[in-house]
């Protein structure tokens, strides 16, 4: 159990935390969530005791180990990957490299032998004979291949380092575990062999994640950063999101008595509480979410952006026709003869490990390269919008303050009071609008970027990873917005729930050909068939 007792700090004059007071405690996973910049990273940094808070103390049960997901990629290069995942457990790890120092004396004393036998009593306890294996399990189960396990770190791509950092962590069953987005740059199978080892993760978890769907398969709590304070509560994200929506209706219904506000309370905890999984984790979840009275669930304060595509001219029949297209970039073929209908109402998500090759696709789509061979072709009833994962182009140098950046694209109304009211959906208000487009934060481009394809009007939107950058509030305002939309799109995203709310088809970029399936995400994934021939087109 870790205990946090009136902690505080500030940044000058920012107050980031004040008179924080929780117990985190054995058997839950807490979703620790707030808007960029509330303090979240600060917060595990200060219960791992990288920082010190000015006010307050964190304490631990005497005799716990806590381990933290490490963001320094480059750490460890010339150590062996097996070696750094089991430097996880220190107190293990320190043990191992006495004893095999003691082992290898040339002058091996009595008092050596007393020792190394001390140590051998310790590395029993501490289970150190299945140390490797469980070492070994862990980066397999995170798709690190048994043949890269005695390399040296230097010789592992950055998201397999990242796979690595993550098995360290997890080593040794740590009785706390922090972990800082750990679903970054992992791929599908790796997040869901994550999210089973923390569903069935005795200890304690403290978590920080931008990805909703791992939130709400992996999280008994969230604690919300808002106001300097963290509050926790019962549920996953979901459960918070929509409780929090149900609190503000409730508060506004002034009108309504408080029984029929207990009957509304009872039937939306019991369509949550209800899970088929048998997990220790869901049936604890689902006994503390019976047991939530009015008074527990309270409005947020979040501000959520507005975000919504209107077309201007509906959609024909025809939209989109792709023969044969073919491009190799630097020297490697990474689109080979794709071809495809776009059809009215599709919305469809491109899919897999192929990051070039999905980026590479859109290009061609909006004229921005050339393909090598093939061609395509837009319907005449089409207009289309574009988000690109690069957007710096449109905001490097800029000199011109956000209304008049956004005026650029802003065909039919360029008035200063249309546009101050359009960015102030967009959570940009009073002053903060005349900040220069150059100086914006990763998350403000991408608004600025949105509010861009929303005036434009168009009923073709083609969207290369829009939620990177953005933080929760963001990322479901957006996720709402598209399911909202009438037109068709093209889509790429690592968001799992974003994927699945918005898709109706799915296309994945193979190395050996393309997949296109008319189909749910979850369908997708759950055909093992399809995954089957999935994995050999990758192979």
């Amino acid at each position: 159990m870790i205990t946090v007792n009136n902690v505080g700090l500030r940044f000058g004059d920012r107050k980031l935390f004040e008179d924080i007071n929780i117990k985190f405690t054995p058997g839950n996973c807490y979703g620790l969530i707030g808007a960029n910049g509330a303090g979240k990273s600060t917060f595990l940094k200060i219960l791992s005791g990288e920082l010190e808070a000015q006010t307050g103390t964190v304490s631990m049960t005497p005799g716990e180990r806590l381990a933290v997901l490490k963001q320094d990629h480059f750490q460890y290069e010339e150590e062996e990957v097996l070696k750094v995942v089991m430097m996880g457990h220190t107190r293990l790890y320190e043990i191992m490299q006495e004893k095999d120092a003691i082992y290898m004396k040339a002058d091996f004393s009595e008092a050596d032998g007393m020792r190394a036998a001390e140590l051998e009593g310790e590395f029993a306890e501490l289970n150190g004979w299945e140390a490797e294996s469980e070492a070994a399990i862990l980066l397999k189960g995170l798709g690190i291949d048994e043949t890269s396990h005695d390399k040296k770190m230097a010789e592992l791509s950055g998201s397999d380092k990242i796979k690595v950092l993550l098995a360290q962590a997890l080593f040794g069953k740590p009785d706390v575990l922090l972990l800082d987005e750990p679903t970054n740059h992992l791929d599908l199978k790796a997040i869901q062999w994550l999210e089973e080892f923390l569903i069935n993760f005795e200890n304690t978890v403290i978590v920080v994640s931008h990805d909703r769907y791992f939130l709400n398969k992996v999280c008994t709590h969230i604690a919300d950063l808002d106001f300097a304070k963290i509050q926790v509560y019962a549920g996953n994200y979901d459960f918070w999101y929509e409780s929090s929506q149900l609190a503000q209706r409730m508060a506004s219904d002034a009108n309504k008595k408080k029984e029929e506000k207990i009957k509304e309370l009872q039937a939306f905890i019991a369509r949550f509480s209800a899970n088929a999984s048998k997990s220790k984790q869901a049936t604890s979840r689902k006994k503390s979410l019976e047991k939530i009275t009015l008074d527990d669930i309270q409005p947020s304060s979040r501000r959520y952006p507005f975000v919504g595509f209107s077309p201007e001219r509906e959609i024909g029949n025809d939209l989109l026709r792709v023969e044969g297209l073919t491009k190799t970039i630097d020297g490697v073929k990474v689109l080979d003869n794709i071809s495809f209908i776009m059809n009215k109402d599709d919305k469809i998500a491109l899919v897999g490990k192929n990051e070039i090759a999905k980026t590479t696709l859109f290009k061609i789509l909006t004229g921005e390269i050339e393909p090598d061979e093939g061609s395509f072709k837009w319907g005449i009833t089409t207009s289309q919008a574009y988000f690109p994962k690069d957007n710096s182009e449109f905001f490097e140098g800029s000199e011109l303050n956000l209304v008049d950046w956004l005026r650029q694209f802003s065909p039919q109304d360029d008035s200063e009071s249309f546009l101050r009211g359009f960015l102030g959906r967009m959570l940009f208000s009073g002053e903060e609008v005349l900040k220069k487009a150059s100086v914006l934060s990763g998350g403000e481009k991408v608004r600025c970027m949105l509010s861009k394809m929303m005036l434009s009007g168009a009923n073709v939107l083609l969207l290369d990873e829009p939620t990177n950058h953005l933080d929760l509030e963001s990322i479901t305002a957006l996720n709402d917005g598209l399911i909202s939309f009438k037109g068709s799109m093209i889509f790429a995203s690592h968001d799992h729930q974003f994927i699945q709310t918005i898709s109706n088809r799915i296309i994945d970029l193979t190395p050996k050909g393309m997949i296109d399936k008319e189909m749910s995400y979850d369908e997708y994934l759950a055909d093992e068939k399809l995954q089957k021939q999935v994995e050999e087109m990758y192979a």
